[in-house]
């Protein structure tokens, strides 16, 4: 029999550990207790992704994110179908659901959706109040329910989180089994790291998280303090501005351009069938007719194009003389961008190409050459192409989704003594025209299955490529200033990076297909 002495020290226990937990959690943001940020920055701040940083609790659009881009359409579609059983389980349960349905096959290795994808979407959805407290700590912990893969690569590198506590996932011969490891291991190995040496005492570790999805964190419990905001404050919160991201985001991928919300994904699984005859209809209106009759019919077919120009850069309808061959430099925004500028000159343009799929040079109708990063050969190339018409040059190298303009190669101005900068556009609102995947021939296809795909193309006046405002000035030169010039008509930021930059972080290469080096 259980003595009395022994209930009654279970009793004693169990008021004094309440009485603890009653003094130990206080309401952030509804009280306004939240430490001053001179405390702040000497103490660890363990937050709750979901709970305390995320405007938006629901977990479910990331997962289909990585359905989609790690699976495909077949894969979000059974994840869309299992939705009402999802909202109806438990926390846990529809959690484990949801990474069964998204892993089960996926290979560990190519897998790059949390760091290649998720990161824009996060961002998006971080509420700048719940910024500001994370980002006031001294060392900056996040907990996640999510899987590590998926939060890891945007917290550590877009929010310079020191420790990431997501749930492990179990791999078989290099596959994702759609299996978690239990997350007490984790979390336990994690305050072995907080604690060790004495570098932090458990009087130095705050959390922050929310009502509705924190109590249930390990870490928590050997929090002095814990600030807990609602589901209902969370939503006044305001969407962390572009300008305070600690991170520019310059580079991400997928195809999805949109939030996928139940409602929204199936929204976009029902225009596919739709989408995808109109976007071949498109395509064969571009390819076939000339651009007198492909452009408004284009329009009557949804795909909306603006026209900018001044006086002094009004391109010619006609072909021109043998001697009036021109030199055209644009950012680069699709595979389409060369098209686009000869629909607007209403001729034919050759265009200089990096690692385009030979299906997309097959079916193109203007002229693509392929260039082979070799100086030399390249600048030879150019000026013949130069001479026997008009030319399209994107200094980029690669397209740039986000308004940021990647360095400009200064090749063109050793080419032509003048050239006539073009400012690109493109707004999409379901499927990206870009990528880095191994299907890139699929680009211009994804940007037309786009219910209303728009194209912006501005054209700028001749400039010298000698000289800036009267003053000799080197390629180089030219190039930087070409490229701020066209950032600002934009409204872009230019950066100085590169197209292996992009492809390094985002695909894990230097975006050089087997095609190039066989041409080399």
């Amino acid at each position: 029999m259980i003595s009395k002495a022994f209930l009654e020290s279970l009793y004693l226990f169990y008021r004094f550990m309440l009485k603890r937990l009653r003094n130990s959690y206080t309401t952030y943001g509804r009280t306004h207790k939240c430490p001053p940020p001179d405390k702040l920055s000497t103490q660890t701040i363990v937050c709750d992704m979901e709970g305390a940083l995320l405007r938006n609790s629901s977990t479910f659009p990331y997962f289909m994110l990585v359905a989609l881009e790690a699976g495909g359409f077949s894969r979000g579609l059974l994840l869309l179908s299992l939705y009402p059983l999802i909202s109806c389980l438990s926390r846990e349960l529809a959690l484990r659901l949801m990474v069964l349905v998204c892993f089960l096959g996926v290979r560990k290795e190519s897998f790059r959706v949390g760091r290649a994808v998720l990161p824009k979407f996060f961002l998006e959805d971080v509420g700048l109040e719940g910024f500001e407290v994370l980002r006031r700590g001294g060392r900056r912990v996040c907990v996640s329910s999510m899987p590590t893969a998926m939060v890891e690569g945007f917290l550590k590198e877009y929010l310079n989180v020191e420790v990431v506590l997501g749930r492990e996932l179990k791999v078989f011969g290099g596959y994702y089994t759609g299996l978690m490891k239990e997350s007490e291991v984790k979390a336990g190995l994690a305050l072995e790291e907080l604690l060790a040496g004495g570098r932090v005492t458990e009087d130095g570790i705050v959390g922050f998280g929310g009502y509705s999805s924190s109590l249930h964190q390990q870490l928590f419990t050997c929090c002095k303090e814990v600030y807990l905001v609602s589901e209902v404050e969370k939503r006044r919160w305001q969407q962390l501005p572009i300008s305070s991201y600690p991170k520019p985001l310059v580079f991400h991928d997928g195809r999805i351009a949109f939030r996928p919300t139940p409602m929204s994904t199936l929204c976009m699984l029902l225009w596919l069938p739709l989408g995808f005859p109109l976007a071949v209809v498109r395509a064969l209106v571009f390819i076939c007719l000339p651009y007198a009759l492909s452009v408004p019919l284009l329009a009557s077919l949804g795909m909306r194009n603006r026209y900018v120009t001044s006086s002094t850069a009004h391109p010619k309808a006609d072909g021109g003389s043998h001697g009036s061959r021109q030199l055209y430099i644009s950012n680069h925004r699709t595979l389409l961008d060369p098209l686009c500028i000869a629909a607007v000159l209403r001729r034919n343009v050759t265009a200089t190409t990096y690692s385009v799929s030979p299906i997309n040079e097959w079916i193109s109708p203007i002229r693509t050459i392929r260039l082979t990063r070799n100086r030399e050969e390249d600048r030879r190339r150019m000026k013949k192409l130069l001479e026997e018409g008009d030319l399209v040059v994107c200094p980029e190298g690669t397209t740039c989704r986000e308004p940021y303009l990647l360095r400009f190669s200064p090749l063109f101005a050793e080419v032509s003594q003048e050239v006539v900068p073009v400012a690109l556009e493109t707004s999409v609102t379901m499927f990206y025209g870009t990528s880095t995947s191994k299907f890139k021939y699929l680009d211009p296809l994804y940007f037309l299955m786009n219910p209303s795909p728009c194209y912006e193309v501005e054209f700028m006046g001749k400039v010298a490529t000698g000289s800036i405002g009267g003053k000799e000035c080197s390629s180089y030169e030219i190039a930087n200033h070409l490229q701020g010039q066209i950032g600002r008509l934009l409204g872009f930021e230019c950066t100085n990076l590169t197209r292996k930059d992009k492809y390094l972080m985002l695909a894990g290469n230097e975006g050089i297909v087997e095609g190039d080096i066989n041409r080399r």
